[in-house]
């Protein structure tokens, strides 16, 4: 690789650390504590998630056809398959490719992720948390996937022959569905005005709680008690997470003790808001972004 392609890379790179940044404030200061050759693949397969969002759920996506949509991930899918490949197109297939080869990895969450984007061309409803959790899978807990190579397995599990390497994916995988989960109840009163309803039928029905309602914005008891019910649901996924965070490599354990803390953060947020996610978005605030780092710190180095 000549000098002009290692500037255009470096380039690549700070592109996408101000797209995470932007677009992830709360993921984004998680991978600041990454050493640097991680956050930047980090960074670069964020930057490749977002693309593929953005495929369905920007402003221009939404003026197209279903039938353009879906031509739109056809194409996606097999541009994606030529930067596994090592073809690349632009500067940000270039940083892909790099972080492929810098950290070597199986190419099917991507197609998987990719599918979870078709899910969303046929479906707006979900019967069950069953339907819910496979959606879920693939838009994130494929990340979980995509960047467990990254993240790396403590040098304790694999450098003694009797050692037997644990298998992170599983927690992994938690954790995306954790945090998705988290984005569907954050983001209800934005989903409902494409005509996507996230949270499960039988859901609804168990709590008496209509579409009508929804689409409404109502917040009664029925209300909060369905959502209750689906913040120990999401808080339950994050737990399953927390037991692969110990096998993780020493300098990966504190970004995703932050991260997860964080983004967990956001379900408390929900309940200070009594539940009204129709007229606030719930974040977590700087101070508590503050305060969590070195709470976080403490925890990677005991559990």
């Amino acid at each position: 690789m000549n000098y002009e392609n290692l500037v255009n890379l470096d380039n690549a790179y700070e592109i996408c650390r101000k797209e995470t940044a932007q677009w992830a404030k709360t993921f984004y200061l998680g991978t600041l504590l990454l050493p640097p050759s991680k956050r930047k693949a980090i960074w670069a397969i964020y930057v490749w998630c977002r693309r593929t969002d953005e495929l369905m759920d920007s402003e221009e996506a939404q003026q197209r056809t279903k039938s353009e949509l879906a031509d739109r991930l056809d194409k996606w899918e097999l541009r994606t398959k030529e930067v596994f490949q090592g073809n690349v197109k632009d500067e940000l297939d270039h940083v892909m490719a790099d972080t492929i080869n810098n950290f070597p990895q199986s190419i099917q969450p991507y197609l998987d992720m990719i599918e979870g984007q078709r899910m969303d061309l046929e479906k707006t409803r979900y019967s069950t948390f069953k339907e819910l959790e496979l959606y879920c899978y693939r838009v994130a807990g494929t990340v979980g996937l995509m960047t467990q190579n990254v993240m790396g397995i403590d040098p304790a599990y694999t450098n003694a022959p009797w050692s037997q390497c644990p298998d992170p994916s599983q927690a992994a995988v938690a954790l995306g569905i954790a945090n998705q989960l988290t984005n569907i109840l954050r983001d209800v009163g934005e989903d409902r005005s494409r005509g996507r309803i996230y949270l499960p039928q039988e859901d609804l029905q168990k709590f008496g709680y209509s579409e009508e309602d929804l689409i409404q914005g109502k917040i009664n008891t029925q209300w909060k008690k369905l959502m209750a019910f689906q913040l120990k649901r999401a808080r339950e996924w994050f737990s399953a997470s927390e037991e692969g965070i110990r096998w993780l490599s020493a300098d990966a354990r504190w970004p995703v003790w932050t991260s997860l803390r964080l983004y967990r953060g956001i379900l408390n947020s929900i309940e200070r808001l009594d539940y009204d996610v129709f007229n606030n978005r719930a974040y977590v605030s700087q101070f508590m972004k503050m305060l969590e780092l070195p709470i976080s710190y403490l925890i990677s180095q005991t559990k």
